[in-house]
């Protein structure tokens, strides 16, 4: 067990600077931009699964460490300066020599995305454990976004007596060799539906793979599915007086409300699911922005209006 005080949620990934370009009509139209000059709005802002989930852990108010790399370069100077203005500890935070990651988000008028994702040098860099494990110290959370460096630093976060969550994102194969460490490794999962119209052969799959962890998955306007040894339930999307503008982050913003009301607040999976959900609607509300994400008062002020929704007139 660990004897040194450290940040209460340690989240490791990738975080990087999304272009985000907002089209005149959905991408379902992407046959129409094969002309040379489009007009577009164009909107540059810190992104990525570590970077949304880093941010909004902080936005909640928890003590957050952040483990991931970012180049020697102005992308790179903008994340550490935005991150740092958060107040998330970046002692992990290293150098990846082929520069700041980067995507590029084509965005359609109801807020879906086409992702063209240059995670830079993720697959060759090498974490540092004896590092890893100071920071790890004292956590009670270990959240685990997918770059190959990653998977070695599973068991440090184990050793150290955190839970560990892992987001696999919009998975394809639940057998993906890629994954198993993460799947293997992981107490819970987050996955989204977005390849699987229906999404219960996946998610009874993970469940098998991971020995039975708890498998959180997202399905955008159509809730979310718990899956577990005793079987899948599925939650409607709550009702609240929000627009849906940007979907980037949401995924991580619903695994973000998810953990901190159902691990670190000890609320039933209920709840949880509920304030994981509106976390993400907030997100969906922001228009090609991480540095506004949910404060804690926000959402309570969303439960209590999803709340009074559900009552009779």
């Amino acid at each position: 067990m660990p004897n040194t005080p450290g940040s209460e949620v340690v989240v490791v990934g990738n975080v990087g600077i999304d272009t985000s370009v907002f089209l005149p009509s959905s991408p379902e139209l992407i046959d129409g931009l094969r002309e040379e000059g489009h007009f577009s709005s164009n909107v540059d802002c810190l992104g990525h699964a570590g970077g949304y989930t880093a941010r909004g852990f902080a936005a909640l108010g928890l003590d957050t460490a952040f483990i991931g790399h970012v180049g020697d370069d102005q992308m790179g100077r903008w994340v550490r300066a935005e991150l740092t203005g958060d107040g998330i500890d970046l002692t992990g935070l290293g150098i990846d020599p082929q520069g700041t990651a980067r995507s590029v988000n084509l965005m359609g008028s109801d807020g879906s995305r086409i992702n063209f994702y240059d995670g830079r040098g993720h697959r060759s860099i090498a974490a540092d454990p004896a590092l890893a494990e100071k920071i790890f110290a004292g956590s009670r959370l270990a959240m685990f976004h997918l770059p190959d460096w990653a998977r070695t630093l599973l068991p440090v976060a184990k050793r150290a007596g955190a839970v560990l969550a892992c987001d696999l994102q919009d998975v394809r194969d639940p057998d993906d060799d890629y994954l198993t460490d993460f799947i293997e490794g992981a107490d819970i999962l987050f996955v989204s539906s977005t390849h699987h119209l229906n999404p219960a052969p996946m998610l009874k799959q993970l469940v098998r793979r991971s020995n039975g962890s708890m498998v959180v998955c997202g399905r955008g306007g159509l809730g979310v599915a718990i899956a577990t040894t005793e079987g899948i339930r599925v939650y409607p999307p709550p009702r609240v007086d929000l627009p849906i503008v940007d979907t980037n982050g949401a995924g991580d913003a619903l695994a973000v409300g998810f953990l901190v009301a159902h691990e670190l607040e000890g609320r039933p999976v209920e709840e949880a699911v509920q304030r994981g959900q509106l976390a993400a609607r907030w997100t969906c509300a922001q228009r090609a922005s991480s540095s506004d994400l949910v404060t804690r008062e926000q959402l309570e002020e969303l439960v209590a209006e999803a709340s009074g929704a559900l009552q009779p007139a």
